[in-house]
């Protein structure tokens, strides 16, 4: 099937966020608060509308054939996301697991996501990499314009390595990463959060396995950007899920700064 190239990504300004191994350095100061809004060129970004607090609708698709993102610093070429599945991780799981990640920002701030079926037209493509490196990553894109120091998302995508092992739950093997943990954090970069830190938050550039729901300082941020939601108290109660635990458990595993004058 002919590969994509997705024209919204021209004369765009990217973020490069990703999960990488422990070997490399610390990259980032805790943020005040707990929290860091992710900045591009100076400018705050988010979905919706350019003011800070105000919620918003975005639409997310798994990416189904190659597609090209010309321009992207990163998650430039997804394969389909099916890749990614296997007989231990099957496809419908990945699903199930992606809606649930998506429901965790929901429910802490006045955010809606609704999956599409073509990911040319979504606001968030998930796929798996064209070309492996590290773990996860995620890449933003911004709209020209801005008011009042905000501007706004035009599209976001978060890619995974097929050549790692993925999991669903805790065991307190922090080599092999959950997938739903890590959707949450890469998500939590595509709607406008970046590292406050190492540790302590789902934002944290460090991969844990001590806490599996959003954490004070993720709740602070994503309610500054989008508001909080009605259901702000009922995060996801992960630790019912059937087939998941949550073993306390953390590694120094560093997710990059976010890159757009300088990538580590």
């Amino acid at each position: 099937m002919p590969a994509i190239t997705n024209a919204r990504w021209a004369m765009r300004v990217l973020a490069l966020v990703a999960l990488l191994p422990s070997a490399l350095p610390l990259l980032a100061n805790n943020g005040a608060g707990g929290y860091r809004l992710l900045e591009l060129d100076g400018h705050k970004v988010k979905w919706g509308e350019h003011t800070l607090g105000v919620g918003a609708s975005i639409s997310y698709a798994f990416a189904d054939e190659t597609m090209r993102f010309e321009g992207a610093r990163n998650c430039s070429e997804l394969a389909p996301m099916q890749v990614l599945s296997s007989e231990s991780l099957p496809f419908e799981v990945l699903e199930r697991e992606a809606a649930a990640a998506f429901g965790v920002w929901e429910r802490a701030a006045d955010l809606s996501f609704h999956r599409v079926e073509d990911a040319r037209k979504a606001d968030i493509v998930i796929g798996a990499q064209g070309r492996p490196l590290g773990r996860a990553f995620a890449n933003v894109a911004y709209a020209p314009g801005s008011q009042d120091g905000v501007r706004l998302i035009d599209q976001a995508l978060v890619c995974f390595n097929p050549d790692h092992k993925w999991k669903v739950g805790f065991d307190g093997d922090i080599n092999v990463y959950d997938i739903r943990y890590t959707l949450i954090h890469e998500i939590g970069h595509a709607v406008g959060l970046d590292h406050p830190g190492p540790e302590g938050q789902v934002m944290g550039f460090r991969y844990t396995e001590a806490f599996a729901d959003l954490q004070p300082g993720d709740l602070r941020g994503i309610q500054q950007l989008y508001g909080p939601s009605a259901h702000a108290g009922e995060l996801a109660a992960t630790d019912s899920d059937p087939g998941r635990s949550e073993s306390p458990a953390a590694a120094d595993d560093d997710v990059e700064a976010p890159a757009t004058l300088s990538i580590h």
